[in-house]
């Protein structure tokens, strides 16, 4: 019995060290210095996170100037994250998603006008159904003006709606591509369930309310 409580005793603060442990280390996430993406061909490169990445990569993919959006992860302090690690929660990352877009055609202060119409701007640690730190709110800014804009609309949408916004802000460090399997998931599995409950529905609420002229037209 006393061998138990010994080993209970050892594990319990291996178990506070670690989760200390990654508290620092995700502190360390979000006062880092941002990572400017240099333009690429004439594109430019923006982060969101904002729940499942199979429904924000198809809300962007549905925006005029948007090239390509890329289901991944970003915001934690692991490397090489994987789907099944970052839905533990512990890697501290989102499932995020990278926006190829071109800024002659889109600016980045619309990109966030996206970003904040295609969600519920207040749910904390998810969107609908998906709960949990791997589906939480995140812009990530790779410049000061970047962050301004995202901080000046944040303030504005918390006054209008009188409520706190979970979006966190976070500097940009690193984008991890995630799993052949989930890139193009909507478009590629336009029957699956929760493509049909979930991520569609989503879409097309955000069709309705963002400005047509800004849409790329149906096919």
């Amino acid at each position: 019995m006393k061998n138990l409580i010994v080993l209970l005793a050892i594990a319990l603060v291996f178990s506070c060290q670690n989760s200390a442990q990654s508290k620092q280390d995700q502190a360390n996430v979000i006062n880092a210095k941002p990572v400017e993406v240099p333009l690429e061909n004439g594109k430019a490169r923006a982060y969101f996170a904002s729940g499942c990445f199979w429904c924000v990569e198809a809300v962007y993919e549905s925006v005029k100037g948007v090239e390509e959006s890329i289901s991944g992860y970003s915001g934690g302090h692991t490397d090489y994250p994987t789907y099944e690690a970052s839905n533990t929660g512990r890697t501290g990352h989102a499932e995020a998603v990278e926006i190829i877009y071109d800024p002659k055609v889109v600016s980045f202060e619309t990109l966030v006008d996206v970003y904040f119409a295609s969600q519920n701007p207040t749910q904390m640690n998810g969107q609908g159904p998906d709960r949990g730190s791997q589906y939480r709110s995140i812009i990530f800014y790779q410049n000061d003006e970047q962050k301004q804009i995202i901080l000046k609309k944040k303030a504005a949408l918390a006054k209008k709606l009188n409520a706190t916004i979970a979006a966190e802000v976070y500097p940009f460090q690193k984008f991890w591509v995630a799993e052949d399997y989930h890139q193009n998931y909507e478009r590629l599995h336009p029957n699956h369930p929760y493509i049909q409950r979930i991520s569609i529905p989503r879409l097309n609420r955000f069709k309705s309310k963002f400005p047509k002229e800004l849409l790329k037209e149906a096919h």
